[in-house]
């Protein structure tokens, strides 16, 4: 098939699904007519905003979900299926303390609905509460062995390092994927892709992508995971194309900066600039959700760093992940607080990531204390684990690794 004909069909399947869903929210808005006084129809109408918002990435779509989700609840205040979406929506904009209370209330009206071992998970996660997040997942795989659990394993076994483990547990996810959800099946072959992706096995992580896409053309997250191999392998102009397509679909800021990146690898810096400006105008746009990749990119390039750690400062306040506490760490060094950003990346690296950024930035911060043998180590470990862990992050974690072995 050519390039012309495969965007054909993708802009067909694209319509053809677009259809569908207006086809399913016009069935449960008449549904709503003929019982009002009823939730059932606000539950499905939500759940179709939902499933559409992962979908196209429109995230303006889970605020119609979550009025939808509030009528429901104005109706019937105890309507189980209305309090679980309402569970999932806060997690969605990053309420997680509030969505870990509120899971915590549904779990006492029903420990058997793994469904709220999913939420406590995740909620858990966001919030560095590991060992309550390994729990929950457990229940979760124990109550219902099916993609959604197996999903979770998946990334609490990359947090804790063991890379295998979580593409042994993605794979089991992407095998019983429900396929009438390309959707979620394609979803589980991009997070398949960025495990291998994590450790620098480039090759295989692209085979997933591209399964992905064969799934679901054109998915968003799928060309970014293109980008990010063909990046990685040096093929920047190719790099560039899929991010900029996945960028029209779905202008996420990681996808944004990622281009940027790209374009300044490549000599673009006005290009290179305008995707910076743009990242900075989506996180002001969204209503600063999450900052903290604003403060990773303005510390990676030295500016505006007070406000980059003033971030930082406030994300930890309230969040005590490990990757809050990698862009901490982070902050702290470009501001010259080498001690204090040592804590802070002892901190991020305590499960045992197999993170090349963690790595990275250990290794500068040890730099930065004139600790030589402990900076070349972590230096050498963040290449060894993924030799191109970022466009331009791993040109310096080189460039820093050579003057050491000059001293």
């Amino acid at each position: 098939m050519s390039s012309c004909a495969k965007q054909e069909a993708s802009k067909a399947e694209s319509l053809a699904t677009a259809n569908e869903t207006d086809a399913e929210i016009s069935a449960a808005q008449k549904s709503i007519e003929k019982t009002p006084d009823s939730a059932t129809g606000y539950n499905k109408l939500a759940g179709i905003y939902i499933r559409r918002a992962r979908e196209t990435g429109d995230f303006s779509l889970n605020s119609k979900a979550e009025s939808a989700v509030g009528r429901a609840l104005e109706i019937e205040p105890e309507n189980y299926d209305a309090k679980r979406l309402k569970a999932s929506l806060l997690l969605t904009f990053h309420s997680f303390a509030e969505a870990l209370e509120y899971g915590k209330k549904l779990q006492q009206k029903n420990p058997r609905d793994a469904f709220i071992y999913g939420v406590l998970t995740d909620a858990n996660v966001e919030l560095g509460n590991y060992k309550e997040a390994a729990d929950a997942v457990q229940q979760m795989v124990d109550l219902r062995p099916d993609m959604p659990s197996y999903a979770r394993v998946s990334y609490v076994r990359s947090l804790h390092g063991d890379a295998e483990g979580a593409i042994e547990a993605m794979q089991m996810a992407a095998r019983i994927a429900d396929p009438k959800d390309k959707e979620a099946q394609s979803w589980c072959f991009v997070h398949l892709g960025d495990e291998y992706f994590k450790v620098g096995r480039f090759e295989e992580a692209e085979k997933q992508y591209d399964t992905a896409l064969r799934i679901f053309p054109d998915y968003h997250f799928a060309l970014t995971g293109k980008g990010h191999v063909r990046a990685a392998v040096g093929d920047y102009e190719n790099a560039a194309g899929f991010y900029k397509k996945a960028q029209e679909r779905v202008p996420l800021t990681d996808t944004v900066i990622a281009l940027g990146d790209v374009y300044k690898k490549l000599g673009k810096s006005e290009d290179a600039q305008k995707q910076y400006e743009l990242a900075e105008f989506i996180e002001q746009k969204l209503g600063n959700i999450d900052q903290r990749r604003i403060a990773l990119l303005w510390a990676d390039q030295d500016t505006k760093l007070d406000q980059a750690l003033e971030i930082a400062k406030r994300e930890h306040a309230v969040r005590k992940d490990i990757f809050t506490a990698d862009i901490l760490a982070w902050c702290l060094y470009k501001k010259g607080l080498f001690q204090e950003a040592k804590s802070a990346i002892n901190e991020a690296m305590r499960l045992k990531t197999k993170d090349a950024r963690f790595f990275y930035h250990a290794g500068m911060i040890e730099k930065g204390l004139g600790n030589k043998k402990a900076a070349s180590d972590y230096l050498q470990k963040a290449l060894q684990t993924n030799p191109s862990f970022d466009v331009l992050q791993s040109e310096n974690a080189k460039r820093a690794l050579q003057e050491l072995k000059q001293l």
